[in-house]
């Protein structure tokens, strides 16, 4: 059985390599990457990927990386559309369920996609780390994410840390929380 820290010591070199980059070996796919962890090594996790934004530059000069942590994106779109104070009162004063109808209609994922683009800008990058799926949920899931981000993201490959599970057909967030079927990404490291 490999542990965590075989695992995430295998991510780096794999990112750099021309055939990541390239997605030579993917056929047609497109290149989404799931790297999927316990969801108790969060912390260990995010620390992780803060090393790999330091070294992926300095072991492949001239890589330009993207980080989004996809709880931050959100409420940095809230803000951005003068909502983020209201949600934040809607939720003290009518509960979590009022708050995420209210949001079903401004965080939906085919305009958070649409923003994902607009501020990630992915052609201009080699890659895209996305962190904080399991921070952001339920207010946004990630397989419906990564099916409307499929038309935005062209050749960049996007890399998923995602706090669960991943088989490779469905993501089961927290090990728990089993969501639609989502077969297009590849394990990043087994």
């Amino acid at each position: 059985m490999t542990t965590l820290t075989d695992r995430l010591n295998q991510i780096l070199p794999r990112i750099v390599s021309d055939e990541f980059l390239s997605g030579s070996g993917i056929g047609n796919e497109i290149a989404f990457y799931v790297f999927d962890y316990p969801p108790e090594d969060e912390l260990r996790v995010r620390d992780h990927v803060a090393f790999l934004l330091d070294q992926m530059p300095k072991k492949r000069a001239g890589m330009k990386v993207r980080h989004v942590n996809l709880f931050d994106f959100v409420l940095d779109y809230l803000r951005s559309r003068k909502l983020l104070d209201k949600a934040l009162q809607m939720q003290r004063e009518k509960g979590d369920a009022a708050l995420l109808k209210a949001l079903a209609g401004p965080l939906h994922e085919s305009k958070i996609a649409a923003h994902f683009a607009e501020v990630v800008r992915p052609g201009e990058h080699d890659l895209v780390v996305v962190s904080g799926a399991g921070s952001v949920w339920p207010l946004l899931r990630s397989h419906t994410l990564l099916n409307n981000l499929h038309p935005v993201m062209g050749q960049t490959p996007l890399v998923l840390f995602y706090p669960g599970r991943y088989d490779g057909q469905s993501l089961r967030l927290f090990g728990k929380v089993k969501s639609a079927n989502y077969y297009r990404a590849f394990k990043l490291v087994p």
